[in-house]
């Protein structure tokens, strides 16, 4: 599942931290990666992470940061969940991330670098959630959109300022990375390499005793090995949802809200003219008179080729763009003349231009009356959003002063809808393939972060058009469960763990043997047991590189070992052991003018730019100073992977 994850933080910018990924922490809410809701701290929202220089990384800030990261994976990977991100090793590294953004912010900060608040501004009126009808931020959009996402306006902006300093920082750390070619040729050999082995399978099953275990002792052995049974903690969600019709009316713009709207776009409105001008650049004043007086009798084309020179035509610019093509004498000049007519010379910043007035294109305004129509729809829109903002806020005001999921469905003339009992990926427990109810998307993670059952939230399903109001009906935590439910799969599993452990008895005698010259198949053979078929392996690296995440552990041992090597490897679950074994490494033969050394060599400096960007971040930690508070990092860990 970190795939993807990890493609993405293998862009120029780093090993552990591309700067994309630097700005998503800041800045990925702005585009809805989060659902909204205000308990991403959780229990230990206020505990420090880390201290890094002057500054603190608290666990909230962490949690949100793992959340949106995994929001991002499952656009790619729907069936993406928490629990694997953090057991493949996500959590550490958004852990680091976030860290390296704030050593980041501290290092800059201790160097006479600073972001100011008007650039933070800048950045928060980029955001589409926040912005009225005019293209202005509107402060109750604003609030609105730190609410549903459960931030407040300094968190907010230490996110963005933090992001926007390492994007000064860290953007030319590999500026002009450049890897030789012979370096880039030994690269591509060893990328081009083929191996042959063989790799035979001792299955645990095969050696398994074949009388059962008594109660008593699989009850000791089912006690001592509960956590391989634990079932994943499970909850039952209650919601009912709804759409903006709830707002049965949305008062009409007023009189004084439209001629705000108008005066605050008045330049859209206001009549306008533009021309099409054609220019003659000349070095000297003395030419330019000279071809003036030539232009008298001749086309302006016509004398600027007997000069050996070309005319420019300028796109339909207004009189201040015009100023800024040339200068604003030369504007002045030009929306003077009438058409056809050339004028000058005029001095300009790159010598002495003629311009002749091609084409006068002339806009007419329009009056408050005559904009109204188009004024209207954004305005109904805006009222209809701060309507609904407003809704939204009662209802929770509601649930904060003690209504219940029932009252407030009451209220609004919902049904309430209990799910089958969801784990936290989405799935229902047991029901292999089947899913919550698309509509839950946004809110199942909100709902495991609730510390009990009876805690109503509201969220939106789509933005300023379906809502919904939901909590935990019954929480089911994570346990084994009694023997008697599971004996059966207890006996199997009693009997693979003692399989396994003949298993690797052979597997060692079978080591020895094949070290001794015996022949893998041979020495298998000799076991006298119903074993697989030895796997004969011919692969190339490339191969390997391929299938990524999906390499089985043996193929990938199989590459890192020397020619003639063996080695066991334990299956996963007590299923039994590999034994490999590298028969022959055939190097890779590239020749100089292979076609696939441009690519080699895009990715040595892309790995070479890597090492650049992750020694100058571990830099700036050490000279900032960073200590982790391991306690809190490991208790955040813990309660986000399900634990208690």
């Amino acid at each position: 599942m970190l795939q993807i994850f990890r493609k993405s933080l293998g862009s120029k910018l780093g090993a552990g931290v591309a700067l994309g990924f630097l700005l998503i922490l800041g800045l990925a809410f702005a585009a809805g990666d989060i659902a909204g809701n205000k308990s991403f701290g959780g229990v230990a929202g206020g505990d420090r992470a880390a201290t890094v220089g002057k500054g603190r990384v608290d666990t909230s800030e962490v949690e949100r940061a793992v959340s949106r990261t995994v929001e991002n994976l499952r656009r790619e990977q729907p069936t993406a969940s928490l629990k694997d991100f953090i057991a493949q090793g996500g959590f550490e590294q958004v852990l680091r991330n976030v860290i390296d953004l704030t050593a980041i912010s501290e290092f800059g900060s201790k160097h006479g670098m600073h972001i100011g608040n008007r650039l933070i501004d800048s950045e928060i009126a980029k955001l589409p959630d926040v912005q009225g009808p005019d293209g202005k931020v509107s402060e109750q959009l604003y609030q609105a959109f730190l609410r549903q996402r459960g931030l407040t306006d300094a968190q907010l902006r230490r996110e963005l300022g933090n992001s926007l300093m390492a994007r000064q920082l860290l953007t030319n750390a590999d500026f002009g990375v450049n890897v030789p070619a012979a370096v880039v040729q030994r690269y591509a050999a060893v990328l081009t390499e083929r191996r042959t082995g063989e790799i035979g399978l001792l299955p645990s099953a095969a050696f398994a005793a074949k009388t059962l275990p008594g109660d008593s002792e699989l009850a000791t052995w089912y006690a001592a090995n509960q956590q391989t049974f634990k079932r994943p903690e499970r909850r039952v969600i209650r919601y009912a949802t709804f759409t903006d019709a709830v707002l049965k009316t949305v008062p009409a713009p007023t009189e004084a809200e439209i001629t705000a709207a108008y005066n605050a776009n008045k330049a859209k409105y206001e009549a306008s003219e533009s021309r099409r001008v054609s220019q003659l650049i000349l070095p000297t004043e003395a030419a330019a008179k000279a071809a003036m007086a030539e232009a008298a009798g001749k086309s302006l084309e016509a004398v600027a080729a007997a000069k050996g020179l070309s005319v420019a035509t300028l796109a339909p610019l207004t009189n201040a763009a015009l100023a800024i093509q040339t200068s604003q004498a030369a504007a002045n000049a030009a929306f003077a003349a009438p058409k056809g007519k050339v004028v000058g010379p005029i001095k300009a910043p790159l010598g002495w231009v003629l311009l002749r007035v091609d084409t006068i294109e002339g806009k007419a305004g329009k009056t408050l009356d005559q904009a109204r129509a188009e004024l209207l729809p954004d305005l109904m829109a805006q009222k209809r959003r701060a309507a609904l903002t407003d809704f939204s806020a009662r209802i929770e005001e509601e649930f904060d002063n003690g209504s219940t999921l029932t009252d407030i469905a009451k209220e609004l003339g919902l049904t309430l809808t209990e799910t089958a009992p969801l784990l936290k990926s989405g799935q229902v427990f047991g029901q292999e393939g089947k899913t919550a109810p698309a509509e839950l998307a946004r809110v199942i993670s909100t709902g495991f972060s609730m510390e009990s059952e009876g805690q109503p939230q509201l969220a939106e399903v789509v933005p300023g058009k379906q809502f919904i109001v939901f909590d935990v009906a019954q929480i089911m935590p994570s346990a084994a469960p009694p023997l008697a439910e599971v004996k059966q799969q207890v006996i199997a599993e009693y009997q693979l763990a003692k399989g396994a452990v003949a298993a690797r008895t052979a597997a060692l005698k079978i080591e020895q043997m094949v070290k001794q010259g015996t022949d893998v198949r041979a020495a298998l053979a000799s076991l006298r047991l119903p074993l697989p078929p030895v796997d004969q392996v011919n692969l190339a690296r490339e191969q390997v590189q391929q299938m990524g995440q999906q390499t089985p552990p043996p193929v990938a041992l199989l590459f890192s070992l020397a020619k003639g090597r063996v080695k066991l490897l334990g299956a996963p679950r007590n299923r039994g052991w590999f034994v490999v074994k590298v028969a022959d490494v055939i190097p890779g033969k590239v020749a100089p003018n292979d076609p696939r050394l441009p690519q080699f060599q895009q990715t040595m400096a892309r790995v070479t730019a890597q090492e650049y960007s992750a020694q100058l971040r571990n830099a700036m930690r050490t000279d900032v100073g960073v200590k982790r508070n391991d306690a809190a990092i490991n208790a955040l860990k813990t309660r986000l992977a399900g634990g208690n």
